[in-house]
């Protein structure tokens, strides 16, 4: 089951919720840490199903194409995954951030 709590986004949830209870294997990222710049804060989510459908964002864009990857992973071998993703403050400028920073996000099955 999908719960709720602070920061989380309840059209996600509820979204991630429905496919599953349509018979849909799902998987869901969520933003559980940021150092520095990051795009999306703590708590963000993204579901992902098996079709490849999709609701949320943890990213604006920069690392979504990794946790879908991902996501469709976890949604086969059912072990959930904690990613660290980071630029250092001397990239930072070149991938258009004022300064570095560290994203981490966990993605899990929905069951």
């Amino acid at each position: 089951m999908v719960e709720s709590g602070p920061g989380m986004d309840p059209d996600v949830l509820s979204t991630a919720a429905d496919w599953h209870a349509a018979g849909r294997k799902v998987a869901l990222a969520t933003v559980v840490a940021t150092w520095g710049s990051s795009p999306r804060p703590a708590g963000s989510q993204l579901a992902v199903d098996d079709t490849g459908a999709m609701v949320g964002s943890v990213s604006g864009g920069c690392i979504e194409g990794t946790v879908v990857h991902e996501a469709r992973a976890v949604m086969e071998d059912g072990e959930p995954r904690l990613l660290t993703f980071g630029v250092s403050n001397e990239r930072a400028w070149e991938v258009g951030l004022a300064c570095g920073g560290t994203v981490q996000v966990y993605v899990e099955a929905v069951e």
